[in-house]
C-alpha cells in the first residue's frame, strides 16, 4: 500500500511540475493582463473563469480521448501547432497595434465588451491556456502512467493546475492597477511583439516537423 502511495505521489508531482512548465501560467499572465484590459474588473474574472473552464477541459478531454480524437479525425499535432500560431499571430498583431484606451464611446467600442465570451474561449482558452504543448504533455503523461488509478492522478493534476492558475490571472488584475495605463501600453506592445514571435515558431514547428517526415 505504502509503495503504490509514494508511486502516485511521485507521478503526482511529475505531472505538476510538467503541466506547470509547458502551461507557464506567469508567463501567459501577463498577455491575458493586455487582452483583457480594456474589460471591467467583473468581465476580467468572468473571462478568466471562462478561459480556464475552456483550457480544463480541454486537457481532461485530451487526456482521456487525445489519441483516439487525433485518429478519428486524422488530425495530426503539427496541424494544431500550425492553427495555434495563426490564432496567436491575430491576436498579437491586435495587441501590436492597439490605441484604445479604458474609457470607450463609441457603438463599435462598446459592441467589443460583447466579446468577453469569445476571448474566453479563444484565444485565451485555446489555445492560450490549452495549447499544443499542454495537450501533447497530458497525452505523453497518460501513456506514462503507472497504472489506471494513475490516470486520476493525472486528471487531479490538471484540475491543481488549473486553480494554480487562475489565482495568478485574478493576481494580475492588480498588477495592472499597479502598472497604470501607460506601462500597459508598453506592455502591451511587448506582449504583442512576444505573442507574434511565438505564434511564428509554432507554425515554423509544425512545417518543420511535416517536411522530416516525408
Amino acid at each position: 500500500m505504502q509503495y503504490f502511495l509514494d508511486v502516485e505521489f511521485q507521478f503526482l508531482i511529475l505531472c505538476l511540475s510538467t503541466l506547470l512548465t509547458l502551461i507557464n501560467p506567469l508567463g501567459i499572465a501577463p498577455i491575458f493582463i493586455v487582452m483583457t484590459e480594456r474589460f471591467s474588473k467583473k468581465e476580467k474574472v468572468k473571462i478568466a473563469k471562462k478561459g480556464i473552464a475552456t483550457g480544463t477541459i480541454t486537457l481532461l478531454v485530451f487526456t482521456l480521448l487525445g489519441s483516439i480524437i487525433f485518429n478519428l479525425y486524422g488530425i495530426t499535432l503539427e496541424a494544431f501547432q500550425i492553427m495555434g500560431g495563426i490564432l496567436f499571430f491575430r491576436s498579437g498583431l491586435r495587441m501590436l497595434e492597439a490605441q484604445v484606451g479604458r474609457s470607450r464611446s463609441t457603438d463599435t467600442e462598446i459592441e467589443e465588451f460583447k466579446e468577453s465570451d469569445e476571448i474566453a474561449i479563444s484565444p485565451i482558452g485555446i489555445p492560450l491556456i490549452a495549447g499544443p504543448g499542454a495537450i501533447t504533455g497530458v497525452m505523453l503523461l497518460s501513456g506514462k502512467a503507472p497504472s489506471t488509478i494513475s490516470l486520476g492522478t493525472l486528471l487531479l493534476a490538471v484540475l491543481i493546475t488549473m486553480i494554480i492558475f487562475y489565482f495568478i490571472l485574478r493576481a494580475g488584475d492588480q498588477v495592472g492597477k499597479k502598472i497604470g495605463v501607460t506601462g500597459m501600453r508598453v506592455i502591451q506592445r511587448i506582449m504583442g511583439l512576444i505573442l507574434m514571435v511565438i505564434a511564428v515558431q509554432f507554425v515554423i514547428n509544425g512545417v518543420e516537423t511535416i517536411i522530416t517526415r516525408l
